[in-house]
C-alpha cells in the first residue's frame, strides 16, 4: 500500500486478510440507522404497552432518562475502552481494530460509525444492566425496554453526529462547537476531549481543554 495514500486517507488501511471480514469493517451510516431505528421503536412500543394504563408520562421520563444516560456512557466508553493503554502486542492489535484505525485515518467515510457486529453485543450488555436495575420492581422488564430505547436513541444520535462531524464542514451552531472540540481531540489532544455529543463530562472529569 502507498504510504502517502494511507496517511492522506485516500486508501483505507486493510485490517483483515479475509475479504469477507474486511468488507464488514466498512459501514455506511444508513446501515446503522436501518438496524437501530426499528429496534428503538420496538423497545419503546412494547415497553410502553406493557406498562399499566396511565403510565405514558412515566414512560416518557424513562425514555428521556435513557437518552441522558447515554452521554456519560459515551464519554466513559471512549475514554476507557477505545483509548485503553495496551500492554501486549495482542492488546495493541485489538486497540487498533476498535479505535486506533479511526485515529490513523479519521476522514475515511466508511469507518466513521461502529459496525453493528460490535455495537449490538454492547447494546445487549447495557440492556442486561438496565434489567438488573429494575429486577426487584414488578413489571421491571418493561421499564428496562423503555430505558434501553432512549439509551439506543442516544447512541444512534452519537453515531450520526460523529459521521457528520467528519463528513460535513459544519460552520455554525452547537454542532459546530462540538465538532471543533472533537477535531482537536484528533489533531491535538488524543488523551483529552473524549465527549463527542457534549463537552459536559469532559468538564466534570477534568479532560476538557480550554481554547
Amino acid at each position: 500500500m502507498n504510504t502517502a495514500d494511507t496517511k492522506s486517507g485516500k486508501e483505507p488501511i486493510r485490517l483483515f486478510r479475509s475479504d469477507l471480514l474486511e468488507f464488514f469493517t466498512h459501514i455506511h451510516p444508513a446501515v446503522v440507522a436501518a438496524v437501530y431505528l426499528p429496534l428503538i421503536l420496538v423497545l419503546l412500543v412494547f415497553g410502553t404497552l406493557q406498562r399499566a394504563p396511565g403510565g405514558i408520562w412515566a414512560a416518557a421520563l424513562l425514555w428521556a432518562a435513557g437518552l441522558l444516560i447515554w452521554t456519560p456512557a459515551e464519554y466513559l466508553l471512549h475514554r476507557f475502552l477505545f483509548h485503553f493503554t495496551p500492554r501486549t502486542p495482542r492488546q495493541e492489535r485489538v486497540s487498533f481494530l476498535f479505535h486506533g484505525v479511526h485515529h490513523a485515518q479519521p476522514m475515511v467515510k466508511t469507518r466513521l460509525v461502529m459496525p453493528p457486529a460490535v455495537s449490538l453485543p454492547l447494546a445487549g450488555l447495557f440492556f442486561l444492566l438496565f434489567r438488573l436495575l429494575f429486577l426487584l420492581i414488578p413489571g421491571g422488564y418493561a421499564e428496562a425496554m423503555i430505558l434501553s430505547s432512549g439509551f439506543l436513541a442516544g447512541y444512534l444520535s452519537y453515531d450520526m453526529l460523529h459521521y457528520a462531524m467528519h463528513h460535513f464542514n459544519i460552520k455554525s451552531g452547537y454542532v459546530q462547537k462540538v465538532r471543533r472540540n472533537h477535531m482537536r481531540h484528533h489533531a491535538l489532544t488524543p488523551d483529552k476531549r473524549f465527549g463527542v455529543t457534549t463537552v459536559f463530562w469532559d468538564r466534570v472529569f477534568g479532560t476538557y481543554v480550554e481554547e
